[in-house]
């Protein structure tokens, strides 16, 4: 076995077992605690898949902006397990069949897929360098219509927050 194989391996197993926690556990901010180290293992295998510029950004968009709302939003929900209403028991049953209809969806997919390897050439698919060739060769045009559209949303919205902050 290489190094590759066995970093391949224990990632998953980490992936693995905190995306089960994510699933199991009855703790919300376990939860979320769980599934900020699924997002760190899916990056270390974008990092083993040569796609650096893939991990950090999930890394900085899953684990860091959106990983930061969930914690809020369950801080801020003040959960307790007196008021929360009880479940259905067939609503259990319901789930449970239709999480066995997607594995034997996904198993028949599976199936029909071939692994095909990577050409020598292809290595250098995921740098960054190779991404900011194509972005500001091939795609410059749509790249600075979109500029554009963030600019326009972001002078939209500081227009929209001077507007309600005078009403108020």
């Amino acid at each position: 076995m290489s190094l590759q194989q066995i970093v391949f391996g224990v990632l998953s197993i980490i992936s693995i077992i905190s995306a089960l926690g994510v699933i199991l556990s009855k703790n919300p901010v376990t939860s979320v605690l769980c599934l900020i180290v699924t997002f760190f293992t899916i990056a270390g295998h974008y990092i083993m898949l040569n796609a650096q510029f893939l991990a950090v950004v999930h890394i900085i968009v899953y684990a860091g902006a959106i990983m930061v709302l969930f914690l809020f939003v369950i801080m801020l929900m003040n959960l307790n397990a007196e008021i929360e209403p009880q479940k259905r028991s067939w609503l259990k049953y319901a789930g449970a069949i239709s999480g066995g209809a997607l594995l034997l969806v996904l198993l028949a997919a599976l199936r029909e897929a071939s692994v095909s390897s990577l050409q020598p050439g292809a290595v250098e698919i995921g740098l960054i360098s190779n991404l900011g060739k194509t972005l500001f060769s091939t795609y410059v045009l749509p790249f600075e219509v979109s500029s554009i559209l963030f600019l326009s949303a972001m002078v939209g919205a500081v227009v929209i927050g001077k507007k309600e902050g005078h009403e108020s």
